[in-house]
């Protein structure tokens, strides 16, 4: 896509499809595309349109859904929009140049990371478009609440987090293989996770969001 968009000349604005279509399909399931209309200078109303969804399927946030067609100001997450997504549209614009980076936020309270490429359109007159390409790498979500835990279940959430097995984490602790995977119910139970799995992605969220609020 980059490659087009360097062929193209600012005197002679082309159409977005121009610099997309060749690209669509070589896109892997996971990557999305988004065609943002420039209407005027105030980004809230910025028209954004899915020209390819994506097929990052998540029980957690329906991405494709919450990306429906819309005004930059109807998107229902005001605050993603604002922190993550206008600021740099706006550096896009004005630069017209190609940004590549890696979004780490948060979406509906939901921590999400994803690579984005944002391209806008060569013209003198100043860009009528931006193409927003991006690949989903991941989606974290909040234990349901905050729990205050005893000596051995930090050492349980710390071993968990390292990958270590219940069979394991009782030698490490001393502590019976059962008592281990009592106390492990019990916390997929207070942290509302449906498996081991889904409880270690949870401890790791909570584990990053405590230190970046230090």
């Amino acid at each position: 896509m980059l490659d087009r968009w360097l062929l193209t000349d600012p005197e002679n604005p082309v159409a977005a499809e121009t610099i997309y279509n060749t690209v669509l399909p070589q896109m892997s399931i996971k990557m999305r595309l988004t065609l943002v209309t420039l209407q005027g200078n105030d980004p809230k109303n910025w028209h954004m349109k899915t020209v390819r969804h994506s097929g990052f399927v998540s029980r957690i946030l329906n991405i494709n859904s919450i990306f429906s067609d819309c005004y930059l100001r109807d998107f229902k997450d005001q605050r993603y929009m604002e922190e993550a997504v206008i600021p740099r549209l706006l550096q896009v614009k004005q630069s017209q140049q190609p940004a590549m980076e890696l979004v780490k936020t948060r979406l509906f309270g939901v921590n999400i990371g994803y690579d984005r490429v944002l391209v806008p359109q060569k013209n003198s007159n100043g860009p009528e478009w931006i193409i927003s390409a991006s690949y989903g790498q991941f989606m974290l979500s909040e234990p349901q609440r905050s729990e205050r835990l005893d000596g051995t279940d930090e050492g349980i959430v710390q071993l968990l987090i390292e990958g270590s097995t219940a069979k394991e984490i009782a030698s490490e602790l001393n502590v019976s293989h059962r008592t281990v995977e009592h106390r492990i119910d019990r916390l997929k139970d207070r942290y509302g996770a449906r498996n081991t799995v889904h409880l270690v992605a949870m401890l790791v969220t909570a584990q990053v969001d405590k230190m970046a609020n230090r």
